[in-house]
């Protein structure tokens, strides 16, 4: 049985079995090897065909990988400048922040100043009202004296009361 084997490179079964025969294989066991060899170069080596198709499914993921660099680098982008623009949303409500707090103060400090204000003007009424109610109290008391006069029995002792104690004078 004299084969070539249909691989990338040129096997010559007819000879390889004359080799065989020659250092003391049968004709029918050099054959099996012939085959079994034949077989093994079919299956476990590469062609050509085989390193083409290889090839091929390479540039095809390094086309793929290429549209997703392509995708990341576009998404990078987009997400720069999302980023940016947060930025400066951020630094706007940061200024309007500010300034809201900023007319708050002025806002409490202009009621801080109204309730002092407040307190002084109820501080003046308050000493006014009591003012006017002592003098209402000894108008009342004048008016009360006026209409029931007290006997001068009772005037002269709470009179000499009412006077500073000062030592006895000397008899």
């Amino acid at each position: 049985m004299s084969t070539t084997v249909d691989v990338a490179f040129a096997f010559d079964t007819h000879k390889f079995i004359k080799q065989m025969v020659a250092t003391g294989f049968t004709e029918e066991q050099a054959e099996v090897q012939v085959r079994l060899l034949s077989e093994i170069l079919h299956t476990q080596l590469s062609t050509k065909a085989d390193v083409a198709k290889v090839d091929l499914h390479v540039l095809e993921l390094k086309r793929d990988i290429a549209a997703i660099d392509a995708k990341v680098e576009t998404v990078k982008t987009e997400l720069q400048r999302d980023i940016a623009a947060m930025g400066v949303q951020v630094e706007t409500v940061r200024t309007e922040l500010k300034r809201d707090v900023a007319a708050m103060g002025v806002q409490v400090e202009t009621v801080r100043t109204e309730l002092k204000r407040d307190m002084k003007e109820m501080e003046l009424r308050m000493v006014i009202k009591m003012g006017a109610m002592i003098l209402a109290s000894v108008g009342i008391l004048i008016g009360y004296l006026r209409a029931f006069p007290m006997p001068v029995q009772i005037v002269q002792p709470l009179a000499q009361e009412m006077r500073p104690h000062s030592a006895p004078a000397a008899r």
